[in-house]
C-alpha cells in the first residue's frame, strides 16, 4: 500500500499523519484502517492530516472515495456506537476546491469537513455543536 498512516491517540481526539501518494483502492484501505482505530480507542473526534499526502484524484474518485467512507462510517456508528467527526488537512489537488468527496460524504450522513490549515481543523473539531 502507498499510503502510510502514523496513528496517537490522547485526550479524545485521534490524530492520523498520512503521507504517500492518492490512489482509491489505497484510500479505502487507509479508511478501514482508520476506522479500526476508532473502534479501539472509542475516539470521536479525527484529525487526519494527509499535507504529505501527493497526488490528484478524478471527480469520479472523489465520488467513490466519499460515498465509501460514508457506507463505512456509518456500518461503524451501528456496531460500536461510535459518531465519529472527522476533520481532513489537505491541499490542493489532493483537496478538491468544490469539497466534490466533502459533499458526497456529508450528503449520506457522514460529519466531515476539510480544512486548510490543522488549527482550524482543531478549531472546528472542538467547537461543541
Amino acid at each position: 500500500m502507498s499510503i502510510q498512516q502514523n496513528m496517537h491517540f490522547q485526550s479524545g481526539l485521534l490524530s492520523v499523519d498520512a503521507s504517500g501518494e492518492f490512489s482509491l483502492e489505497d484510500a479505502k484501505q487507509a479508511f478501514l484502517e482508520l476506522l479500526k482505530a476508532i473502534a479501539h480507542y472509542q475516539a470521536e473526534k479525527i484529525l487526519l492530516d494527509g499535507r504529505n499526502m501527493k497526488g490528484k484524484p478524478g471527480d469520479l474518485e472523489r465520488f467513490y472515495y466519499g460515498e465509501f467512507a460514508a457506507r463505512e462510517t456509518h456500518k461503524l456508528v451501528v456496531e460500536h456506537k461510535i459518531v465519529p467527526r472527522f476533520a481532513y488537512v489537505i491541499h490542493e489537488p489532493l483537496r478538491d476546491p468544490t469539497r466534490l468527496g466533502e459533499t458526497v460524504a456529508v450528503n449520506r450522513g457522514m460529519n466531515v469537513k476539510t480544512f486548510e490549515t490543522a488549527e482550524d481543523a482543531i478549531e472546528w473539531l472542538t467547537d461543541v455543536h
